[in-house]
């Protein structure tokens, strides 16, 4: 029987499948239940500092309107304060104590300072890692990209200095040189790199006239980009690299091993599945590394990474333009 077991941040998972962060981990329940359905680690839903925010402007507001009311009734409106992140990690700390399987805390805040607050807060709850979401949306006309990256890099490493539990980032493909930002990230000592965040896209609905945010599912193939830059980091950084976005079954996680993962994120597939895809993707691997006769995940991980293969061009921009080249063939090529 194939042995499934990997290490990611240093800690040892019975598997490498991570249920990442989602609503279905926003509870102690659906932290269970993914150690029940056989995950090797979970994310918890993330700590949204501007979540935060929002919910304080809006319960700050509600008390104002009732600014203008009679003196002699105020007194029946009590005195509130808005709970911050107090109630996110109550329950990450509940989690973690009821399951005996990795749980690492994700956070994404808006200032440095909070950034190290609420990492330093995570950390109390016991988790066994964190994982920072970094991701910027563009507003400002005047800053530049090094700025972005520099602000970020800062951010990391007052975190690490302020925790003492091992930290992964979670980044976009929004860069103009992925693998310079990883390097300089990998100098700090981040201990893994999840590739890559999908982001909430939103729509135009055309009748309404009217901006809609749909529910942004990842589908087979999405990895493809993860797996290139994986393939291409595999050998060249000290963290671990985890696949996410796009790994819908158990075929596809092996893809993302073979590239130099040490384990792969699910979200859309749960979605989709529940959590009986779980057990079906452990089968999947497990039958194909018995098929390929690999007794590990070890065995097989990062063999087809850029360091490993005799072809030099597969990761070059050659073969793009080899691909261009050879359009006649795809075309007529028959389809399945």
């Amino acid at each position: 029987m194939a042995d499934l077991s990997t290490k990611y941040l240093g800690l040892e998972l019975s598997n490498p499948i991570i249920v990442g962060a989602s609503k279905l981990t926003s509870t102690p329940e659906g932290i269970c239940e993914a150690e029940r359905a056989g995950a090797g680690a979970v994310v918890c839903a993330s700590l949204f500092e501007e979540q935060i925010q929002l919910e304080q402007w809006k319960m700050e507001n509600d008390i104002e309107s009732f600014s203008d009311v009679d003196a002699e009734i105020s007194g029946f409106f009590p005195s509130l304060e808005h709970s911050g992140p107090k109630e996110h990690l109550h329950w990450v700390k509940r989690a973690k104590e009821s399951v005996k399987i990795p749980v690492i805390g994700s956070l994404n805040a808006v200032t440095k300072e909070t950034w190290v607050e609420y990492s330093k807060m995570l950390a109390d709850t016991g988790v066994d890692g964190l994982e920072l979401n970094f991701f910027y949306t563009p507003g400002d006309f005047d800053k530049t990209a090094a700025e972005i990256e520099d602000e970020q890099l800062s951010i990391i490493e007052d975190v690490k200095k302020a925790v003492n539990l091992p930290v992964s980032v979670k980044l976009s493909y929004f860069y103009s040189n992925v693998l310079n930002l990883v390097s300089r990230m990998n100098q700090i000592g981040v201990d893994g790199y999840v590739l890559f965040n999908r982001l909430f896209e939103s729509d135009l609905d055309i009748d309404e006239e009217r901006h809609t945010i749909p529910l942004n599912l990842s589908n087979k193939g999405d990895n493809k980009l993860a797996c290139r830059y994986m393939g291409l980091l595999h050998g060249k950084v000290k963290g671990d690299l985890c696949s996410n976005n796009g790994v819908i079954t158990g075929r596809d996680a092996v893809k993302a091993i073979l590239s130099g993962a040490s384990a792969v994120q699910i979200v859309s597939t749960l979605y989709r599945n529940r959590f009986d895809i779980v057990k079906e993707m452990l089968g999947d691997m497990t039958q194909w590394m018995d098929s390929k006769n690999y007794g590990s995940v070890k065995a097989f991980k990062g063999k087809l990474a850029a360091d490993n293969v005799d072809d030099r061009f597969i990761y070059k921009r050659a073969q793009y333009v080899d691909l261009i080249l050879r359009s006649h063939e795809i075309l007529d090529a028959p389809t399945r």
